[in-house]
């Protein structure tokens, strides 16, 4: 049994289905498309999650498919600001709580708004990170988007 990590704890608190789903990591790539690969998942139903900043409203957590790429011009548009940039790795851990391969749109130090890629609701469920490098968390698309208050945009492209 994989242990309970706080976004697993936030879902159990909201009363939302899961299942975690443990990997074996290589520290040399710890990239969204071998975790597809180590979980026998298609790319498409693999969420990672980038934190980036806005000029305008600050951090914000944006969750996009394995095999995309963050579009920062259309993740400004959809979230109001002008400029965006992808923070940096040493910002990531200080400013989440969780480290590079390990973090979670849920259960951040503090609450930051999420978006998602649109095509996330394409399907029943996803998988984002837990909150720590190795283990993974399946669950409804519209559940995860409830319990992170997030929104949908064209925020990314296949890489």
């Amino acid at each position: 049994m994989a242990q309970k990590t706080n976004a697993a704890r936030i879902l159990d608190q909201a009363g939302i289905a899961y299942e975690l789903i443990p990997y074996e990591v290589d520290e040399a790539d710890l990239s969204a498309t071998t975790v597809a690969q180590k979980v026998n998942m298609p790319p498409e139903l693999i969420y990672k999650t980038l934190v980036t900043r806005g000029d305008k409203t600050g951090i914000l957590i944006a969750c996009i498919p394995a095999h995309y790429e963050l579009n920062l011009k259309a993740l400004a548009q959809v979230s109001g600001n002008k400029k965006m940039e992808v923070v940096p790795l040493k910002e990531v851990q200080p400013l989440t709580g969780y480290i590079r391969g390990g973090v979670s749109p849920l259960g951040t130090k503090k609450r930051y708004p999420v978006y998602f890629q649109e095509d996330m609701l394409q399907h029943e469920k996803i998988a984002v990170s837990a909150g720590t490098r190795g283990l993974q968390i399946l669950a409804l698309s519209q559940d995860l988007l409830r319990i992170t208050q997030g929104k949908v945009g064209p925020i990314a492209h296949p890489a």
